[in-house]
């Protein structure tokens, strides 16, 4: 009689192929484990040397944080959307000369996160802007 079985009865487990499993799952978790901590996705804005800013054409300026907070031609805006966003940016577009043709600034921190730099681009489209650019960072040479 074979050692663990009582009549035709087994009464130990074999726990290879539970450990195979276990195995499996644990090699799964670590691939997958850097991948979640990516779902939000950064923006770098790209460096330039020579760039001057050009204050003759001047517009409309919109900053973000990486907080998420917005500042509209350096006044900041509490509690924002995109249609609080859109009529300020009306506002400003009926306070501008007539005929004038206001584009806009997007200074976004290097950790802004993506829907914050969305929501400010939908509005303004919305509003009727028709030139936008996103800021630069001036790279420092030391």
């Amino acid at each position: 009689m074979a050692m663990g079985a009582v009549g035709d009865q087994f009464t130990d487990i074999n726990v290879t192929p539970l450990t195979d499993v276990f195995l499996v799952l644990l090699v799964i978790m670590i691939l997958i484990a850097p991948l979640i901590d990516k779902s939000d996705l950064k923006i770098k804005p790209p460096e330039t040397k020579n760039a001057k800013k050009d204050e003759a054409t001047k517009g409309i300026s919109i900053d973000i944080d990486k907080d998420g907070q917005l500042a509209i031609n350096g006044k900041y805006v509490r509690d924002h959307n995109i249609e609080t966003i859109k009529a300020m940016i009306v506002e400003l577009k009926n306070a501008a000369p007539p005929n004038t043709d206001l584009h806009l600034t997007l200074n976004a921190d290097g950790d802004a996160k993506q829907k914050d730099v969305v929501e400010v681009m939908s509005a303004a489209a919305a509003a009727g802007i028709k030139k936008m650019r996103v800021a630069t960072q001036q790279q420092t040479n030391y």
